[in-house]
């Protein structure tokens, strides 16, 4: 998700109530919010795919807190920050709001959140580090992570096979050698991909930066630099280019967007998807429900043997506005929501990444769940800087890998640009 500039106003009332106090530990007593009551803005995705833990949680809370009233505010993610920018700038922001955790940062940074106490949460311990690391600024926890998902390979298993692949590739040199095996048996069809990667996939892309060891930026002295130029970050775009420039046919400057009701038309053996892409290739109107007994997935190996490579961990977390007048209801609601007991039910029934490690097999043996649940294990997370959205509305990562698939740059070329406009954005004052 794409985040815009907190407006101004908003920024002002949040400074002014994080001065005023956090978020306690302590619990207050249901008598003394008996004729109270707390407003939860949740992504709709809540609300279509889950609804049984939504009204779980809440019941759970209820018992803790009688006569507390919960009003569930069902959001869509087209509008939701313009509402609760708004929301700040007026005072009327929620007790509890859902954010993408690429959402997170600008408004940690603002002081639009009550900063909290991790102990307060049962399985802070094991949080997911891509969910954690979203929530966390400044070395102090604001929200808590509550869902994500994975990307994995999913790939056509007859395809596989007629190849002559016995089984799925441990290391990445192997999945290369494996797409070479898929393209030369079908060398006489010019559509094909053995791993369908668009140009500007850096979702994909990036993953394979950090597995080669590198970063896209780091921060010293309080500052951020573009990293992107480091012999490790190079290396790993070097890679990621052999696969794109070998064995994709996708657009060398077009999206990952489609790419799932693309595999479903028979011209691609693999993509590197989320897990919930399997449901797409296999839906009715947009796929091709005929492909179930062929589908298959694993998590995307690593450049050393035995390893996966880290995934892009995208996501939810639930935070308290700075604003709230319950915070520590607020507090109590978030901590039956994501308690181990309802995230086990989120996953379980709605297939969904929980937010700790502990669980990961909870959908063990699911072919359509599990591999994408093991990669979430391993995973990275963009940099936790104030101006992180801005990098992403100005193209910087997606612009950097078109110039290096069609050859216009360099890898080098292309990561020094790219590290001057990382630099100079993530450093940009507000």
């Amino acid at each position: 998700m794409r985040l815009r500039r907190v407006a101004a106003s908003a920024v002002a009332v949040a400074a002014a109530a994080v001065a005023a106090g956090g978020v306690s530990a302590h619990t207050q007593t249901p008598a003394a919010h008996k004729a109270q009551g707390i407003t939860v803005w949740l992504q709709v995705d809540a609300q279509q795919a889950w609804p049984q833990q939504v009204a779980a949680a809440t019941s759970a809370f209820q018992q803790q807190h009688p006569g507390v009233d919960v009003n569930v505010e069902y959001q869509q993610w087209s509008d939701h920050l313009t509402k609760f920018d708004a929301a700040l700038s007026g005072n009327t922001a929620p007790d509890v709001v859902e954010l993408g955790n690429t959402e997170t940062t600008k408004y940690m940074a603002a002081g639009a959140f009550a900063p909290l106490q991790g102990s307060a949460f049962p399985t802070s311990g094991t949080w997911l580090k891509g969910l954690k690391d979203s929530c966390s600024f400044g070395g102090k926890l604001y929200c808590v992570p509550y869902y994500a998902g994975a990307r994995g390979v999913i790939y056509r298993t007859d395809l596989y096979k007629k190849a002559g692949i016995k089984s799925v590739p441990k290391s990445l040199d192997q999945f290369v050698a494996d797409a070479q095996k898929l393209m030369a048996a079908h060398k006489g069809d010019k559509s094909f991909s053995a791993v369908y990667f668009p140009g500007k996939y850096w979702y994909a892309a990036m993953s394979f930066v950090y597995d080669f060891g590198g970063k896209i930026a780091v921060q010293s002295g309080g500052k951020w630099k573009g990293s992107l130029s480091s012999p490790q970050a190079q290396a790993g775009l070097t890679k990621w280019k052999q696969i794109v420039s070998q064995l994709s046919r996708a657009s060398k400057t077009g999206d990952e967007l489609k790419q799932d009701q693309t595999f479903a038309q028979g011209h691609v053996a693999s993509i590197i998807a989320n897990g919930w892409e399997w449901g797409v290739i296999l839906d009715k109107k947009q796929g091709d429900p005929s492909l179930a007994s062929k589908l298959g997935a694993y998590p995307m190996p690593g450049r050393k043997p035995g390893t996966f490579m880290p995934t892009f961990l995208g996501g939810s977390d639930l935070g308290v506005p700075v604003t709230s007048a319950n915070k520590a209801l607020a507090v109590d609601w978030i901590k039956a929501f994501t308690s181990a007991t309802n995230e086990r039910a989120l996953a379980s029934g709605a297939g969904v990444i929980p937010n700790t490690t502990t669980l990961l097999t909870v959908n063990k043996g699911k072919p359509n769940l599990a591999p994408f649940a093991a990669a979430a294990n391993f995973s990275w997370f963009v940099p936790t800087a104030p101006n992180w959205a801005d990098v992403e509305s100005a193209n910087v990562l997606p612009d950097m890998l078109v110039q290096i698939a069609t050859g216009k740059k360099s890898v080098a070329d292309a990561a020094k640009a790219a590290d001057g406009k990382l630099t100079a954005i993530l450093n940009k004052s507000s």
